[in-house]
């Protein structure tokens, strides 16, 4: 689905499934230098599962127009404008890595908008490494590189990889390269300058869920147990055999962890 936002052009795919308001509804938010293809296998069960789907891409990432936002307040605000454009009062924000950030950020600061929290992958602070940082602007393909080999719990998978020419491993990588040059930096000092993030836990009352994966080397399960201290009620869950992008790796386990937690969280 396409629709404006501030005389830019904006995309938000919706599972399959016509955009349907009166249902509870459900934005996912992708991480740095991805777009909303990483939540296909979650959000299109969603959706043809009485949630009304957006999974959004950013500003300038996939199929969005820019400008880029710069910081984590100003992409949850963004968030903001697509659900207030198309007239959703509340919805479940689920985020994965920098929109975990995005969706906590939303939590606390415009909690009409959220009736629920899921956050994926996410870590306070999420600090950037130096190297890493310097091969974003220097040279982003060894960056890229570097990325999805952290990202992953391997080459390959099973189920995961059915036969030739099909492979999480390179679906990651080739998704990354199709990002605009310039974008990969900016999403990443965008995580490394977030501050806010103790003090938006601490003020979140949404229900919420920490989905760490076991195999993650980007964002470890111990990096996001200062949130879950934090946010009152929250709870955290282990995807097992998986790194950063579980979504991919575990795709059953990680819908099935959303959908439970959706269904006891309903506004």
């Amino acid at each position: 689905m396409e629709l404006q936002i501030k005389r830019h052009k904006a995309y938000a795919y919706t599972g399959g499934k016509a955009f349907r308001p009166a249902l509870p509804t459900v934005l996912f938010i992708h991480g740095a230098q991805n777009d909303h293809s990483v939540w296909i296998m979650q959000s299109r069960w969603l959706a043809h599962h009485g949630y009304n789907v957006l999974a959004v891409d950013l500003p300038a990432h996939g199929r969005s127009e820019g400008p880029l936002c710069s910081s984590i307040e100003s992409m949850a605000a963004w968030c903001c404008d697509v659900l207030t454009e198309l007239g959703v009062q509340r919805s479940a924000w689920i985020g994965h890595s920098m929109g975990s950030l995005i969706a906590l950020e939303a939590a606390a600061t415009r909690p009409e908008q959220s009736w629920a929290n899921v956050l994926l992958g996410s870590a306070f602070p999420m600090q950037v490494s130096d190297a890493l940082l310097q091969a974003a602007a220097q040279d982003e393909a060894s960056a890229i590189d570097m990325i999805t080999r952290w990202s992953h719990s391997g080459i390959t998978h099973v189920p995961g990889t059915p036969g030739p020419g099909f492979s999480v491993y390179n679906q990651g990588r080739r998704l990354m390269e199709r990002q605009a040059k310039g974008v990969l930096l900016n999403d990443f000092k965008a995580c490394n300058d977030y501050a806010l993030g103790l003090e938006r836990a601490l003020a979140t009352v949404q229900p919420t869920l920490l989905l760490s994966a076991a195999l993650d080397l980007m964002t470890p399960p111990k990096s996001a147990q200062i949130l879950a201290k934090s946010i009152t009620g929250s709870r955290m869950q282990m995807i097992e055999y998986a790194g950063h992008q579980m979504m991919a790796e575990q795709p059953d386990r990680v819908r099935q962890a959303i959908s439970d937690f959706l269904s006891t969280a309903k506004p």
